[in-house]
C-alpha cells in the first residue's frame, strides 16, 4: 500500500502523521516511529517495522560471510 503525501514542517521540526496511518500503525494514542535519514530522503518505519526489515534482509550469517569475503580490509568490517 504505497502512497505519497506532502507535509508541512513547523519551526520546531515537527510533522504530523496522517491519522489513517496512525490508525493502522495502532499510533492512535501517539506513540514512537523509527526515522530513517537517507541522507535526500526521510522514511518514518511503523513500531517493529525496522528489525522485521533487517531481519527479511539479510542473516547475521550472511552478513559475515559476506564481510569475510571482502578483501579490502577497510571495508571487511562489521
Amino acid at each position: 500500500m504505497a502512497s505519497t503525501s506532502e507535509f508541512l514542517v513547523s519551526k520546531s521540526g515537527q510533522i504530523s502523521v496522517p491519522a489513517g496511518v496512525r490508525r493502522r500503525w495502532g499510533l492512535t494514542d501517539g506513540g514512537r516511529v523509527t526515522v530513517v535519514d537517507l541522507g535526500d530522503a526521510v522514511v518514518l518505519l511503523a513500531p517493529g517495522a525496522r528489525q522485521r526489515l533487517l531481519d527479511e534482509a539479510l542473516s547475521s550469517e550472511d552478513h559475515l560471510a559476506f564481510v569475510n569475503s571482502l578483501e579490502d580490509p577497510d571495508l571487511a568490517t562489521t
